[in-house]
Parts: structure tokens; sequence; C-alpha cells
């Protein structure tokens, strides 16, 4: 395998509606013949996935900025909201930009319901799509509460701001099992106990904490489209991610689709930089995607929970 990590370009996809900010490790046709791997997240952008680049050298990586959001964050429609539908039309201009299908994918977060309702779309532009943690609150039980929890979040942030919502955000994504009507009688989170700010900029644009992030906690993919399709999808789910809601609504698609599900080291970031603010294993985590990616479709079924 190559060690030598190669060399890294950034340009700029011009849309009708938004300039797509993307960056490529590698040539593109690959050298090898092996896809080019795309690496998606929401509201995460490309600069969250640089130290999982660093595990596949010899690999074609391309990561971007999605519309709305870093370098991407100029939109000419006039709308603020996250549709996964227009983030899949979004990727699949930008495959076809560079030439690149059927690409692999691993999509984090939001990314991975954008990634499944890519497959759907646009299922000749995708080889093998690895889905980490969707959270998509419709697979769950307690899918009603699971909603009430995600507004206090969001009427936390929209009356108080930053330090308020992140607070809630932080007690409602770290809650372990379902949210029972003892956790929904909670008192508001205190931002100072995680060490935030409890005053207000007057800021309300997060696309985290505000209600721009409906959208993708609630798009609902088209499950028979997922069940028959040609693409190879897998669920990933972190180890140490325990029964917090992202654990939980990742078993719930896998369930509800029928599609593997595939643990992966460390928790719902566990690709991130060991040494930042929320550390990862990116060395173990690189180790098991490329099983994954280098596993036979078949045999993926036997390596779930």
């Amino acid at each position: 395998m190559a060690t030598t990590q190669p060399e890294m370009t950034t340009s700029t996809l011009e849309l009708p509606d938004v300039d797509l900010v993307h960056d490529v490790r590698g040539p593109i046709p690959t050298a090898d013949g092996r896809p080019p791997l795309l690496m998606i997240g929401q509201p995460m952008c490309a600069d969250g996935f640089e130290a999982l680049a660093r595990e596949f050298p010899d690999r074609t990586v391309v990561t971007y900025d999605p519309r709305g959001l870093g370098r991407s964050a100029t939109r000419r429609d006039g709308r603020h909201d996250q549709h996964p539908q227009d983030q899949a039309a979004d990727l699949h201009a930008l495959v076809e930009h560079l030439g690149a299908g059927p690409v692999d994918v691993f999509a984090s977060s939001g990314g991975a319901v954008t990634a499944l309702e890519w497959a759907v779309a646009h299922p000749q532009d995708l080889a093998t799509v690895v889905a980490h943690e969707p959270p998509s609150l419709w697979a769950l039980p307690d899918a009603d509460a699971a909603v009430r929890a995600t507004e206090r979040v969001s009427t936390a942030y929209a009356e108080k701001g930053f330090g308020h919502g992140m607070a809630e955000f932080i007690r409602m994504s770290g809650w372990q099992g379902e949210y029972s009507d003892d956790y929904l009688a909670l008192p508001p989170a205190d931002p100072a106990q995680f060490g935030l700010p409890t005053g207000d900029d007057g800021s309300r644009d997060d696309p985290l904490l505000s209600d721009r992030s409906t959208a993708v906690t609630s798009s609902r993919p088209d499950l028979d489209a997922l069940r028959s399709s040609p693409v190879h999808i897998v669920i990933g789910v972190g180890e140490e991610t325990g029964d917090a809601v992202t654990a939980r609504t990742a078993r719930g698609v896998a369930e509800a689709t029928g599609l593997p599900l595939v643990v992966f080291p460390s928790h719902h970031g566990g690709f991130a930089r060991a040494d930042g603010p929320w550390p990862g294993k990116p060395v173990e985590f690189g180790a098991r995607l490329r099983e994954v990616l280098d596993d036979d479709p078949a045999a993926s079924r036997d390596t779930g929970l």
C-alpha cells in the first residue's frame, strides 16, 4: 500500500444555485482502476475527514463542503434549509463533473442520510456506500419522543442562543436508551456544566442546532428501493456509541431495510483525529473501513451485530 500522501487539488463546481468547493487527493481516473472514495458529512465539511483521508494514501479521495456550509456557504436559491435530496443531486452533479463514477462512499451522520437518498435517486453513481450512524429518527420505536427531544434543542437555541442550544444537544445526543417521560421532563440543560457560554451572541444560523436540521433527521428514503438496490450498502455503528440516538437509528435503519449492520471502532465521530476536541481512532477506523470496502458484498452480511 502507498504511504506517500497524494497531492490535493481544490476546485469549485458552479451549479445554478450554489458553488460546490471540493478537494481531490489523487488522480481521476484512478491509477489502479479502483473507484474514487468520497467522504461526505452533514453538517460537517471536508476538513472533518482529514485524519481519515490520510489512512487511504493509495486511494483517490474526494471531499466537499455541502451546499450552504463552509466554503460552499453562498447559495443563490434564497433558501437556508438542508434537504438530503438536494445534496444527493449535488453529489450526482459532482461525480458527473469529475467523471468519477461509480464511486465508493463513506458517509457520516447527516451525510449518511444523504447517501441513502443518493443511492435511491442515482444508483449508477455508486459502487459501495457505508452509511455511518444516520440520524434517521423515523427508524426509532420512540420516534415521536425523539422528535420532541430534538425540538428542545432547537427551542433552546432559538430562545437563548448557542450555549443553551448546544448544552441541550449534548445531553440529547448522549442520552442512552429511549427518550422517556422522565427525560422530557428534565429542566433545561445548563451550558455552564459543559463549559459552554451562557450569553447570547444573537446568531441563529447554526446548521446543527436550528430547525435547518429537521429535514435531515426526518428524511425517510424509499425503503423498497434500498432493499432492491444494485448498490452495495452497509450501515455503520460505533462500538462506543452504545444506545445513544445515532446508534439506535443506525440499527433501526438496518432492521427496516435488511441492510447489513457493521460495527466500527470508537463513536459517532470515531474517524476524527485522535488529538482533536472529540478524539477518535482514525487509524483503527480507517482499517475497518478498508475491510468493509474490500469485502465481498455477500460476505459483508455476516459482519454485523
